[in-house]
């Protein structure tokens, strides 16, 4: 997704699905990091984490290898345009969904319920409608 289609639709709402895949495996985020920047000062469009195990060195991952990511995504995009994702069960050829799970645990839970709250459900829950 480009900032250029995005500013075309300004009443449409984006998801940017597996944080834009940063890459991980190589822990190169420069060019990953100048992109979500940009699009995220659009406030249509939400970011879904999902699919870091997927993206890093299946074999050698560790908790500490996404925070740096995590840290960008919710600094641009705020808790307000945030949500969870699983990547199930293609994740599951790297980890299992309760591995998957823990990273965002953990990395969540230094933020206030309330903010939790709209994280695990009440963001995609206002973005779908459901």
């Amino acid at each position: 997704m480009s900032a250029k289609l995005v500013s075309n639709f300004p009443e449409q709402k984006f998801v940017i699905d597996h944080l834009a895949k940063p890459d991980f495996k190589n822990k190169e985020f420069i060019d990953w990091e100048n992109g979500i920047r940009a699009i995220a000062k659009f406030p249509n469009v939400m970011c879904k984490v999902s699919g870091l195990v997927t993206e890093a060195d299946w074999n050698n991952w560790t908790k500490a290898d996404f925070t740096h990511c995590l840290d960008v995504v919710t600094e641009v995009f705020g808790i307000d345009r945030l949500m969870f994702g699983s990547d199930w069960p293609v994740s599951l050829l790297v980890a299992s969904y309760a591995e998957s799970c823990e990273i965002v645990e953990d990395y969540f839970s230094k933020f206030s319920k309330i903010d939790q709250d709209k994280f695990w459900s009440k963001n995609a829950i206002n973005f779908y409608h459901l």
